[in-house]
């Protein structure tokens, strides 16, 4: 990724930075359609996406955590 500023780059390069980065263990949930406001109307489509650093099992298992973090602080 060329340095400079964020908003320069769209929301698929910023995941592919990321997803390219040995140093990231995460997951990355975004709208699939992309989100240009908080709200919306009717249904909307997610994606998940993980890189080398965590496995299937792995990425399931953190989403259950943060699920469950979640759930708890409602």
């Amino acid at each position: 990724m060329n340095e400079g500023r964020l908003e320069l780059f769209d929301t698929h390069e910023l995941i592919e930075e990321l997803l390219h980065r040995t140093t990231f263990q995460g997951v990355i949930i975004h709208a699939v359609d992309g989100a240009k406001s908080r709200h919306w109307a009717g249904e909307r489509l997610f994606a998940v996406r993980h890189n080398a650093n965590l496995d299937t099992e792995e990425a399931g298992r953190l989403l259950d955590v943060v699920s469950q973090y979640i759930a708890s602080r409602e």
